[in-house]
């Protein structure tokens, strides 16, 4: 007899289940794998995501691994078909996906950066701990970077110079960051140099401000430091913004002044600055420096006489300078040799450019001169002391023996040529203030003198003809 056999055969459609690996937190740059369970094989596979069964993202098996790269959620449905039949499609699969932490990276100070410069680059993340650090300069890892948060550089040369990435890696998720954005480091050769300039053009009047500025175009970060011929190093006024103002302004006031800029630790410091003179007026000074001979240019290995005697009280009083070599000194430090208030120099040298004034056992000051002793074979014999409006003026070149025949000369006001003189002489026979600015003179075979500046003061006062005429009394 033949053996009876009863198949088994489905009443309903069969649905399928969507199983997610992994089943955890998920972050923008994983990639998950599905898998559609159904019973018996035979089955090609349908896959379908955020509720469009229509139009299916992928056909074949039953497995399908997808890189999330938005954060948000995603639905992944599946069904199986084999031949003409088809079964149900399953129940949504829910990915939520957040966004993975980003690394960035900052610079500091700001970008650029000078050679001999201490700079640290930092990775950071926000919030998280037991993170590792992973840096990347010109697509190659920094092995001596590795592993810190911060990266500091202590002493900057060139070759450091480059484009820098950071991530960042731990044991749990997410277990690793996005890589930050790309950043450059600059490295500037050139030491930055300020210019330094005053809210004054011309002599700042007794009791007025005078605000002074430190321009720099890198400010980034930086304190500035000011200084006048009077101080030291040690001595300089430290401000955190770019300006320094005096904000009443009296005689011992007046002088050369010079800034410069730090930041970092240890400090690193630019250049200083171009010197900028401070002329006050509104008052006659009982003290003065007298030169000789009076001019602001002398040659080397000339004799020059500097005193603060002739006044009406010069006991106690004694001359001073200020250069960038030696600073602050006096003329019994080796400038030359003293007889009472004078200070005698036989013999002239490139050194003793800089600037002087006479100070008083009790610390007044008077207005301070600049001397430029040059090598060169011609100097300009300009004033040394400021020059009163509507007065005359006369510039002449001088020249080291042997003197040429041709006196010819030529007379600038800074890049400006005024005049040629065929006696190398000009005059101004009434002085303004817009004739104040630095001045040199050039011989077409003995070559050019330094530049000096010129001060231009307000005209004389009924008190200056006063007390004029009781000194001649």
């Amino acid at each position: 007899k033949a053996a009876l056999i009863h198949h088994f055969i489905p009443t309903g459609k069969p649905t399928p289940t969507v199983r997610v690996d992994p089943q955890r937190s998920v972050y923008t740059g994983d990639t998950v794998t599905l898998t559609c369970e159904v019973e018996s094989t035979g089955w090609e596979f349908l896959w379908y995501k955020d509720s469009q069964p229509q139009s299916p993202v992928d056909k074949g098996t039953n497995t399908l691994s997808v890189t999330v790269s938005h954060a948000g959620t995603a639905e992944f449905r599946c069904a199986a078909r084999r031949g003409a039949y088809t079964t149900q499609t399953s129940a949504p699969a829910v990915i939520t996906v957040t966004a993975r932490p980003k690394a960035t990276v900052t610079i500091h100070p700001a970008d650029p950066v000078f050679i001999g410069e201490t700079v640290t680059l930092t990775c950071d993340i926000g919030s998280g701990h037991h993170w590792q650090y992973d840096w990347v300069k010109d697509s190659k890892p920094l092995s001596e970077a590795q592993q810190r948060k911060e990266y500091t550089i202590s002493n900057v040369a060139e070759s450091h110079r480059g484009v820098y990435t950071c991530k960042r890696r731990r044991s749990t998720e997410p277990r690793y960051s996005e890589t930050s954005d790309a950043v450059t480091l600059t490295v500037s050769a050139e030491k930055p140099k300020p210019e330094l300039t005053s809210s004054h053009k011309g002599a700042a009047l007794i009791g007025n401000p005078v605000v002074l500025y430190c321009k720099l175009d890198q400010s980034a970060g930086w304190r500035f430091y000011w200084s006048k011929h009077t101080q030291s190093p040690e001595t300089e006024t430290k401000t955190e913004t770019h300006s320094y103002t005096i904000s009443s302004v009296s005689v011992s006031d007046g002088g050369q002044y010079w800034c410069r800029a730090g930041r970092g630790t240890p400090v690193y410091y630019t250049h200083y600055s171009d010197a900028l003179w401070i002329n006050v007026t509104g008052t006659t000074r009982s003290h003065s420096l007298t030169v000789s001979p009076s001019r602001a240019q002398h040659f080397s290995a000339d004799s020059l006489s500097l005193s603060c005697e002739g006044q009406s009280d010069s006991t106690g009083w004694r001359v001073r300078r200020y250069t960038h070599s030696e600073k602050v000194s006096d003329c019994s430090s080796g400038l030359g040799s003293v007889t009472g208030s004078t200070c005698n120099i036989s013999s002239l040298s490139t050194s003793h450019t800089g600037v002087y004034w006479c100070e008083s056992e009790s610390g007044e000051s008077s207005n301070p001169v600049n001397i430029t002793v040059t090598n060169g074979a011609v100097i300009l014999d300009s004033p040394v002391h400021p020059v009163t409006e509507g007065d005359p003026l006369t510039l002449h070149c001088l020249y080291r023996d042997p003197k040429p025949s041709n006196l010819t000369a030529e007379i600038y006001k800074g890049d400006s040529l005024l005049q040629t003189q065929t006696t190398g002489e000009m005059n101004i026979h009434t002085v303004s203030k817009s004739d104040e600015g630095l001045y040199h003179c050039k011989h077409p075979e003995k070559g050019e003198s330094p530049q000096s500046w010129i001060s231009v003061r307000g005209e004389k006062t009924i008190s200056d003809y006063l007390i004029l005429s009781a000194a001649l009394q």
